[in-house]
């Protein structure tokens, strides 16, 4: 009944609509380039994002991978239409209205992402989750600092950490869907898996906060010093432990008077407005405003909304869900449009991000020494490490917004490769994955 339903007249009529709110999309957009602060020109252009979003990852679905997949791909064959000499879009990948609604989008996602883990759930975690993501973090970061000092010998040392630091993303939701569609989501292994990824998460986020960090003191012209590094580093470790307890001695106190208010709409606000805060928060004392947001996250539990429940509205991750549909399609998108496949034909590029690959993979591989016990599936619980998904676009994202010497961290070359090691990764783990589990099940 599945496999005919999702052939049914429902969904193909929604792929056709699709198609139609393309079409003319397209012709608009190829013809009224967005013009800064024209309302019309920016919906116009979320026509044409939003649509094709969705046509793409309904297409990634279909042969067994994440939307996200196809969102960043259509993105990427939007971006680089250029090549045929079609240039109507470029104007997608820099217009600010639409660079505003992606940087919403990232913060909505790493909130969502957030909400899926609770700090319960952090302290619960077992030694074996705790030495895998350590190892996660760990090993990827050395490996791909030293593929950028090999093959970028000429470009700066905070650019090879930048790509070291890139690599330690993980994206648990590809991992998860395989584990589901298996029936193994209940195993000790995917019990360390998903610890991991937490620690993982966190772990990753101060790195990236300790890196960017250096890199803006090394562009105010700030002398870089063991103490500047051990400084940003405590800041962030600081923010997280602050804010995480804080957060859960404060947040139930305030959702309880929050559910006073009759109005509609309280739950979701104050949510949204808690993850705001936050990532103002962060930014405000130097550090990534996803950081703020991802705290935000993890300390929203559904305890803290119990009221809100009870009375019969839906639970926060509910009501987050429909506006990360909306927003971090628009991140992904752009994220492709930004991608330069012309930055392939300079010579190295290619090599790099091949290179970057490999040493995402080995990076993640380490993991397994980390699991503790006899008689686990070490393999998998390697191999379930690798995707980086949307954590591996954002970190790549952010390197092309900071600049060193007045140039971006990560060059058009660069930030192709990371992307290239975002799309391997992401399409090798389901059928890796789904090997070393067979494998292991004799």
């Amino acid at each position: 009944m599945r496999a005919r339903s999702s052939r049914s007249p429902g969904r193909v009529g929604a792929r056709y609509a699709l198609a139609w709110i393309l079409a003319p999309a397209i012709a608009l957009a190829s013809t009224q380039p967005a013009t800064n602060g024209e309302i019309g020109s920016i919906v116009l252009a979320l026509a044409l994002i939003l649509a094709a979003a969705k046509l793409g990852g309904d297409l990634a679905v279909r042969i067994g991978q994440p939307a996200v997949l196809g969102e960043l791909l259509v993105g990427v064959v939007l971006g680089n239409l250029g090549l045929l000499g079609f240039h109507s879009f470029d104007y997608l990948a820099r217009d600010p209205g639409i660079d505003l609604l992606a940087s919403l989008g990232v913060l909505v996602l790493l909130f969502e992402v957030g909400l899926e883990s609770t700090v319960r759930d952090m302290l619960a975690v077992g030694a074996s989750s705790v030495l895998v993501a350590v190892i996660g973090v760990v090993g990827p970061f050395l490996l791909g600092w030293l593929v950028g000092l090999w093959l970028l010998p000429h470009e700066s040392t905070y650019v090879h950490v930048f790509l070291g630091a890139a690599l330690t993303a993980t994206s648990i939701g590809i991992t998860a869907r395989v584990l589901q569609d298996m029936r193994q989501a209940q195993t000790v292994e995917a019990r360390i898996i998903l610890g991991a990824t937490v620690v993982d998460d966190v772990l990753g986020l101060v790195i990236l906060a300790v890196v960017a960090g250096a890199i803006r003191a090394a562009e105010a012209g700030e002398a870089l010093a063991v103490s500047t590094v051990a400084w940003i580093f405590a800041k962030a470790t600081i923010f997280l432990v602050a804010a995480l307890a804080l957060g859960v001695a404060l947040s139930p106190r305030l959702f309880r008077v929050a559910a006073h208010l009759r109005t509609d709409g309280v739950l979701l606000a104050l949510g949204l407005a808690f993850c705001f805060l936050l990532a103002w928060l962060a930014g405000e004392i130097g550090l990534a405003p996803i950081i703020g947001a991802f705290a935000a996250g993890l300390i929203l539990e559904s305890v803290h909304y119990r009221d809100f429940v009870e009375r019969g509205e839906h639970q926060l991750e509910e009501l987050i869900h429909p506006i990360s549909s909306f927003l971090a399609p628009i991140f992904f998108v752009v994220m492709g449009l930004r991608t330069d496949l012309a930055a392939f034909a300079v010579e190295g590029t290619i090599g790099l991000a091949l290179a970057l690959t490999v040493a995402a993979i080995v990076g993640k591989q380490l993991c397994s020494l980390g699991v503790l016990g006899r008689g686990l599936d070490r393999l998998s619980v390697g191999i379930a490490m690798i995707p980086r998904g949307e954590v591996g676009l954002i970190f790549a994202s952010i390197g092309a917004t900071l600049t060193l010497g007045g140039q971006p961290v990560l060059s058009r070359q660069s930030y192709a490769a990371v992307v290239v090691v975002v799309i391997l990764t992401t399409l090798v783990t389901p059928p890796a994955l789904r090997f070393s589990l067979r494998r292991e099940r004799g």
